[in-house]
């Protein structure tokens, strides 16, 4: 008898089993899969991006092709009358009258470059932002290599006639390397 009970418990045991996991399968296709990683996809080749990102990376190439030709002259005439330039440790300049005399280089003196990382349009489609990594190279007065770097951002709006126009653009450079910033003074004798 007791042998009787173990077999039952032992096939009921392998029935559950048996009748669990089709069950367990099922389920698991039920479930709902993860999104996909999208965060290293490059959103020019992606065609999942909303219009209004391309829109704003197509202004970003459009601006970068301007300064890259027209120096500060090129960068200069992207802003609004009423944009702001905010530079690193620089005091703001207010107005595309005072931007194009701060950007007074060339693209031969100063090498500016950017790359946005994202944009985001507005549900109005009349305002948006990029931001990304910038680089600018330029030579110290020796004539030797001088690299900047650091993270941009620019918020873009559209004007009256249609046109799109920088309102903010402003950068942070990048924090220096640890050996860099935490030098102590030499121990006077």
């Amino acid at each position: 008898m007791l042998f009787r009970f173990r077999s039952r418990l032992t096939c009921n045991s392998i029935l559950l089993i048996a009748l669990s996991v089709p069950c367990a399968l099922f389920a698991q296709v039920l479930q709902p899969s993860p999104p996909p990683d999208t965060s290293s996809i490059n959103p020019l080749v992606n065609t999942t991006v909303k219009p209004g990102k391309m829109f704003l990376f197509d202004l970003e190439s459009r601006f970068a092709k301007d300064v890259a030709t027209k120096g500060g002259a090129g960068f200069a005439a992207w802003f609004a009358d009423d944009g702001v330039a905010l530079g690193n440790g620089k005091a703001p300049v207010v107005g595309k009258v005072a931007i194009e005399k701060s950007a007074a280089w060339t693209p031969q003196q100063y090498q500016l470059t950017w790359t946005p990382t994202d944009a985001v349009m507005s549900p109005q489609d009349d305002m948006g932002y990029t931001w990304g990594h910038f680089e600018g190279r330029s030579k110290d007065a020796n004539g030797n290599p001088v690299l900047t770097s650091g993270r941009y951002m620019t918020i873009w709006r559209k004007e009256p006639d249609g046109s799109w126009k920088v309102v903010l653009d402003a950068g942070a450079d990048d924090a220096p390397s640890a050996g860099d910033c935490c030098k102590l003074p030499p121990a006077e004798r």
